[in-house]
């Protein structure tokens, strides 16, 4: 035996007599969840519109009422007892995916995306749906009534700072993504958590769910699954999906966590099952356009989706600032295909600030997919920073940033800035940290460009040949009948009312829990029953690797066969990628023609401007900005009344074109700085004292960006009797001309 081994060799008969009944008593005690898991299913299935939200909701707008009815609704989120929300802050909407399961993950806990943004005083909504589609309905249906829900909460706070805070989860991100890119003036920053928006990418080797696509044939078989549910699409299917990436979890160690911790861990389990078992469905034609358009099509991060008016859905029309998290954790959306859309759409960081965007992006290490939006851990940390410091966001200028998040307790200075237990800093990044990541090569884009090609002829044989013959077969008491024989379903069934061996099992674990004697935590029985638990996973993770392994090198042999590309009529010689959004000459004119535009009002403006000119111009060499900052400016509107006729929109405003006037030409910027200045020569003083505040407020300047702030000093007038010195790349005070 090892040294350090818990297991005696030899146990006793004590031992063996306490873990038999402790075993025994699990085993009843882990059949009646099962019981109460069943019971809970038929009652959440009968509900009008079931849901998980932790909150009292009341219903704003419902969807089956628009000219274009949806299963749709919109509900605004009463606060709890003890949390105030205040009007003047812009509101947040939470929008939960359809991906097989019903509404409410993003509020299921206190510490979730609703609660830490109501914890921040912000008004809280929630858009939901019920289990059954409206016949007929449509995606872009779908995004119409969105829009319109958003139209609804904007009139509901006329004097809010901002427009609302959109929040999607999972599929709810690319949706939310598609309605931001048809009316872009209805959305506040857009925060999309765990959003496959680039599903072809990926790195070898890890995370082989974007080759299922491909490997079953294409998108014939949903319209398959489709016909053969009458018109509708079961969601358990999806959820199937979801379950098949993690046998061990599914086929063991879910289960045998609630055996093991059955006294502590019921609750928690059957609270999770109620969402996960949450069953809903979808028009055939809705699951249709997904894995056509986004899954194995992939076209939305190259603008190739367009509306039934022939409208391009183009995500650089998104002039929001985008957060996205993503996970190294998550295998259903790991960090390539909630990333790579930037590589799809642009260049250079340039492009990205010439069409205005700010996109900044977030990494966790090891959190899993659907930990981005449930973990409570998560909530506490990357969702309340975001929430707390979303004005920072918006402010941003243009470009591609990381959010870094260090604690509170290891900020040296400017700790009373730092409003919750982490600082957020926005650190400036290009494209090739983003392809850092991994991703596909050229040789892959045209494996994945083979297997959409493919997809398209199988569709249309199923659709000539099969189709017609299935979907006169598929009666809707047959597809209702199959619906119901899912083993996702049946797992509910067996162990639910209509089972006569459930009845009993209630009274018997009243009768264990009043007699319960758990086995102690030392009991060689139980280390062992621990190390047998260890093997069956090991198992099933080794069948696993072994499956991704072969998918990957299947597809990989059958898409990347020459003679099947070219008879696809994939160009194998091209070293461009097959599927690219196009660029736009129309918009290189229009950039052309703003530039033009800002080259003459260099001199325009007053004191306001010519401070954000000078604090853009010195916070640029930092390359980031985070909370301390705007906590600073915050601080300065509240001391000095005039500066609280600036809106946050004005504001806003104000710093993105200063930032582009920089951009420009900045030594003509600069140049022109101080015909925007008072006269006064106090005034002047003033007002780089109120600059110096702000700029000092992360921390004591130093290197390049305290040599601007001394060419700033210079500017304002103020070289004569300077209110810095730069010493040892530091800077430091003069006492007398502050």
């Amino acid at each position: 035996m090892p040294k350090h081994s818990t297991i005696p060799t030899i146990p006793t008969f004590a031992d063996a007599y306490s873990y038999s009944l402790d075993a025994w008593q699990r085993s009843v005690l882990f059949l009646d969840v099962m019981r109460q898991r069943g019971a809970q299913y038929e009652e959440h299935r009968t509900q009008t519109a079931p849901n998980v939200l932790e909150f009292e909701a009341r219903l704003v707008g419902d969807g089956r009422t628009l000219a274009r009815p949806v299963n749709y609704a919109l509900v605004s989120i009463v606060p709890p007892e003890g949390v105030v929300a205040d009007p003047s802050k812009r509101p947040f909407v939470v929008v939960d995916p359809r991906a097989g399961h019903g509404p409410g993950i993003g509020g299921f806990k206190a510490d979730s995306e609703i609660g830490v943004a109501m914890k921040a005083g912000h008004p809280c909504y929630f858009i939901g749906f019920l289990p059954d589609p409206v016949p007929g309905q449509t995606i872009e249906d779908i995004a119409l009534a969105e829009a319109v829900f958003l139209e609804t909460v904007i009139a509901r706070h006329p004097d809010a700072d901002g427009k609302p805070c959109v929040i999607g989860n999972c599929q709810a991100g690319w949706a939310v993504m598609i309605v931001a890119a048809l009316r872009p003036e209805l959305f506040g920053p857009i925060i999309i958590a765990g959003a496959p928006l680039s599903y072809w990418a990926g790195v070898k080797g890890q995370n082989p769910m974007r080759y299922s696509g491909g490997l079953l044939g294409g998108s014939w078989l949903a319209a398959l699954t489709g016909d053969l549910g009458a018109g509708v699409f079961d969601g358990a299917w999806l959820v199937q999906n979801f379950e098949n990436q993690n046998p061990a979890n599914t086929l063991w160690t879910k289960q045998y966590n609630l055996y093991s911790k059955i006294d502590t861990e019921a609750a928690r389990y059957l609270g999770f099952e109620r969402w996960w078992g949450g069953h809903v469905t979808l028009n055939a034609e809705e699951m249709q356009f997904i894995v056509d358009e986004l899954f194995v099509g992939n076209k939305l991060a190259a603008g190739e989706i367009r509306t039934s008016d022939g409208t391009a859905i183009d995500l650089r029309n998104i002039r929001s600032p985008i957060v996205v998290f993503c996970s190294k954790g998550d295998n259903i959306t790991p960090p390539q295909q909630a990333l790579d859309w930037i590589l799809d759409l642009y260049d250079s960081v340039d492009e990205i600030r010439a069409y205005g965007q700010t996109i900044v992006y977030t990494v966790h290490e090891t959190v899993g997919h659907l930990g981005i939006f449930v973990s409570a851990g998560v909530a506490r940390k990357e969702h309340d920073e975001f929430a707390s410091n979303i004005e920072l966001i918006d402010v941003l200028p243009p470009g591609l940033y990381e959010a870094v998040l260090t604690p509170a307790a290891n900020v040296a200075e400017g700790r009373h800035l730092v409003s919750g237990e982490w600082l957020m800093r926005c650190e400036a990044r290009t494209l090739d940290d983003i392809r850092a990541l991994g991703g596909n090569d050229i040789e892959d884009e045209r494996r994945f460009a083979a297997a959409a090609k493919l997809s398209e002829v199988n569709l249309a044989l199923y659709r000539t040949y099969l189709q017609p013959l299935v979907k006169a077969a598929a009666t809707p008491p047959v597809a209702e009948a199959m619906r119901n024989m899912h083993p996702l379903r049946l797992q509910y069934a067996l162990f639910g009312q209509d089972n006569p061996f459930m009845p009993w099992m209630s009274a018997l674990a009243d009768h264990v829990r009043e007699n319960r004697e758990p086995a102690d935590a030392s009991n060689p029985f139980i280390a062992w029953q621990e190390a047998l638990s260890q093997q069956i996973v090991d198992g099933l993770d080794t069948w696993r690797r072994t499956a991704e392994y072969l998918s990957e090198q299947s597809f990989h042999a059958i898409y990347g066969a020459p003679t099947l590309q070219a008879a696809l009529g994939i160009d194998t010689n091209s070293d461009q990628p097959p599927r690219k959004a196009e660029k736009s000459l129309l918009h290189q004119a229009l950039v052309e023609a703003r530039i033009a535009e800002l080259r003459t009002r260099f001199a325009e403006g007053a004191t306001c401007e010519g401070l954000a000119r000078s604090l853009i111009f010195v916070g640029m060499a930092r390359g980031g900005a985070d909370e301390r900052g705007l906590e600073a400016v915050r601080r300065l509107r509240r001391a000095h009344p005039s500066a609280k006729q600036l809106t946050l929109a004005d504001f806003k405003a104000v710093m993105r074109e200063q930032y582009f006037m920089l951009l420009i030409d900045e030594d003509a910027a600069l140049a022109a700085l101080p015909k925007l200045l008072p006269e006064a020569i106090e005034e002047r003083r003033a007002a780089f004292t109120a600059l110096r505040e702000v700029l000092e407020a992360s921390g004591v300047l130093t290197g390049l960006a305290a040599e601007r702030l001394q060419r700033v000093a210079a500017l304002f007038g103020l070289d004569s009797e300077p209110p810095v010195a730069i010493n040892a790349g530091k800077v430091v005070r003069n006492r007398a001309a502050s």
